[in-house]
């Protein structure tokens, strides 16, 4: 492989997918995967994208996680009839978002993320890859939350360790149309989970389930929280560009 980058062998990995999400990639979904870590590896001499390198750890900590928070969807994904909207929030590298995109490609998935450098760096992936179903945007959630053309336009609002719960609450559910749904990616469970309910209801949503699971390989815990918009969100969220995270509801 070009620059010294081979590519890993996740053979002894395949059955893993439909143990544990019900779902496994075709060969060209494979082939996509390989390549996305090799893109990875290379961005990462001129970018501090991430810390997990190793096969193994990419496998697991990026791919499969970035896909278990979709994974009731990922058993439906044989259903042309319901392509959805999905925005990554604060995608960074490109997870959960381009993995999702790889999985579900009739989908169309926004990477946000206010770090132009990175966006860049996703333009050139998408078309590395040759995903035509996913955008990178280089802008605040707070701001493109309050844009006509994606404010509650989305099915689906991706979070992945981008700050508290009822911070990510903010940046996501201005983004959902009434019955979407914010899946929030994160390690521990919350721990005060009235006052989130509190904060997501003054976002127009209600906090459905808190879904609990180890990772495949290491056995490290994870959590997503799931967050379902049941009314318009108040035209005061979001709030202003660092309010969210210097003052959460």
């Amino acid at each position: 492989m070009e620059d010294g980058i081979s590519l890993p062998d996740w053979a002894s990995l395949f059955e893993l997918w439909q143990t544990t999400l019900g779902w496994q990639p075709n060969s060209q979904q494979q082939a996509l995967f390989q390549r996305l870590y090799q893109e990875i590896l290379l961005g990462n001499r001129q970018l501090n994208l991430t810390r997990i390198t190793t096969p193994e750890d990419f496998w697991e900590k990026h791919l499969w996680d970035s896909l278990r928070g979709i994974a009731p969807y990922l058993q439906q994904s044989h259903d042309s009839g319901s392509p959805l909207r999905a925005i990554d929030i604060g995608s960074g590298a490109g997870f959960p978002g381009i993995p999702i995109a790889i999985a579900q490609p009739t989908w169309q998935v926004t990477l946000l993320d206010s770090t132009r450098k990175k966006v860049a760096f996703l333009q050139t992936l998408c078309t590395h890859l040759g995903l035509e179903n996913a955008i990178a945007i280089a802008d605040r959630a707070e701001q493109l939350g309050q844009h006509p053309g994606h404010r509650e336009a989305y099915d689906l609002a991706l979070v992945r360790a981008v700050g508290a719960a009822s911070i990510c609450a903010e940046y996501a559910l201005p983004f959902l149309k009434v019955g979407g749904l914010a899946i929030l990616y994160r390690g521990q469970q919350e721990t005060d989970r009235p006052a989130l309910q509190a904060a997501v209801s003054q976002l127009g949503g209600a906090v459905e389930a808190v879904e609990a699971f180890a990772t495949p390989l290491s056995q490290a815990q994870r959590h997503c929280l799931l967050l379902r918009k049941v009314t318009p969100t108040d035209y005061r969220y979001p709030r202003s560009v660092g309010i969210p995270a210097q003052q959460p509801l």
